[in-house]
C-alpha cells in the first residue's frame, strides 16, 4: 500500500523541515525498490516557493488543492520565519480544519506548531518545538501541553516535533511505525544520521552544553573530553585546575549543576554509547563497562537505562547496523 505524504511549505519556511522528511521518506521508496511513499509539496501558489535560507523549492500543489488530494495519510506543516504571517491567513487555516479529519496523521516540525496551534488542532494536546520558541507558543496557547525539550511527539493523534533536524527524526519514527525499524534503521544509515533518536530524547546535547556553559571549567572539560578512560579522580581534576577539590564540586554546582564525579560518568556513558554502534567492535557488556570505568555488567546497564530511557541490548538492536556479522551479534548477545 502506497501512503501519500504531504508537506505544506510557504514563502520563508525553513529548508530542512522541508527538504529533510521528505528525503526520509524517499529514501524509504528508494531503499525497499517500491513506492512506499508518493510525495506533495503544498504551498500558497504552485511554482517555486523561496525558503528562509533563499533556495526555493517547487511546490506542484495549493493548499486550496489539499481536499482534491484526500485521502491522505500524513500531513505535515513547515516551520520557519514565515509561519507567523501564515497563521493569519484564514483560507489556509480553513483548509487545513477541512482535511484535518481525513488525516491519519497530522503533525508540524518546528515552528510550524504555531500553524496548526492557531487552527485549535492541536487543543489539548501534548506539543513541541524549537525550545526557543516554545515559551512563546505556551503563552499564545494555553489550550496547549507545550514540552520544550522533547524531540518529537505523538498525542491524540497529533504529531509534532522541535527545531529544524528533529523533522528527520519524527519522519524515521514514521517509517518504523509503517514498515519497521529494519527500513528505518537502513534510511537513517543511507542519510548518515549520526543518531535516530527516540522521541522522548532531550533536544539538547547535554555535553555539548556543559562544554558552552563551562566557564572556568572549559579547560578542564576539554582534558575529560580527550580520554574520559584516564583514572580521573576528583583529586587529579582538582590539580588540573589548581583549586582543592571542595572547590571544585562547587565550581562543578554552579556552572553545571552537577558534580565532578556525574559529569565524568555521563560522559563515560555517551563513550559507552556510541561503542554499542560500532559493529568493527566485539565487546561484551562487562568488557565496555571496564573500558570506561562504569563499574560491572549490571552498573553499566541500570546507567544505560536511567540516562537514555532503554537498555542497551534495545539500543543496539535499533540503532547498530543491520549488516554486522553474526559473531558480532554474538557478542553483545549479554547485553
Amino acid at each position: 500500500m502506497t501512503r501519500h505524504v504531504a508537506l505544506f511549505a510557504y514563502p520563508d519556511c525553513q529548508l530542512l523541515d522541508v527538504s529533510g522528511p521528505w528525503q526520509v521518506f524517499a529514501s524509504a521508496n528508494a531503499l525497499s525498490s517500491q513506492p512506499l511513499y508518493q510525495l506533495t509539496l503544498v504551498a500558497d501558489a504552485v511554482g517555486p516557493v523561496a525558503t528562509n535560507g533563499g533556495l526555493a523549492v517547487h511546490a506542484t500543489h495549493t493548499y486550496h488543492q489539499l481536499a482534491n488530494l484526500l485521502p491522505l495519510d500524513t500531513l505535515l506543516v513547515a516551520g520557519g520565519s514565515g509561519v507567523m504571517q501564515q497563521r493569519d491567513i484564514a483560507a489556509v487555516k480553513q483548509a487545513l480544519c477541512d482535511v484535518a479529519p481525513a488525516v491519519r496523521r497530522l503533525g508540524s516540525i518546528c515552528s510550524g506548531a504555531f500553524l496548526l496551534a492557531a487552527t485549535g488542532l492541536l487543543d489539548g494536546c501534548r506539543v513541541t518545538t524549537h525550545w526557543r520558541h516554545a515559551p512563546q507558543l505556551a503563552d499564545e496557547y494555553p489550550a496547549l501541553s507545550v514540552e520544550p525539550d522533547a524531540l518529537y511527539i505523538k498525542s491524540n493523534g497529533r504529531y509534532s516535533s522541535a527545531g529544524v533536524t528533529a523533522g528527520i527524526d519524527l519522519a524515521l519514527s514514521l517509517v518504523e511505525a509503517d514498515h519497521g525499524a529494519d527500513l528505518a534503521g537502513r534510511v537513517a544509515r543511507e542519510l548518515v544520521v549520526f543518531l535516530q533518536r527516540p522521541g522522548g530524547q532531550s533536544q539538547f546535547s547535554e555535553i555539548l552544553r556543559h562544554q558552552q556553559e563551562a566557564g572556568p571549567l572549559r579547560r578542564l572539560l576539554d582534558q575529560l573530553h580527550a580520554d574520559p578512560s584516564v583514572d580521573h579522580g576528583i583529586e587529579s581534576m582538582a590539580d588540573m585546575m589548581a583549586v582543592s577539590p571542595r572547590h571544585l564540586t562547587r565550581l562543578f554546582r554552579r556552572y553545571l549543576n552537577t558534580t565532578p564525579g556525574a559529569y565524568l560518568t555521563q560522559l563515560r556513558l555517551e563513550q559507552a554509547r556510541l561503542a554499542l554502534l560500532n559493529g568493527r567492535e566485539q565487546l561484551s557488556l562487562e568488557r565496555l563497562a571496564q573500558r570506561w570505568r562504569l563499574g560491572g555488567a549490571e552498573q553499566l546497564r541500570r546507567q544505560f537505562q536511567r540516562y537514555y530511557g532503554v537498555s542497551p541490548s534495545v539500543y543496539r538492536q535499533r540503532f547498530a547496523s543491520s549488516h554486522t556479522d553474526d559473531s558480532i551479534q554474538e557478542s553483545v548477545s549479554c547485553l
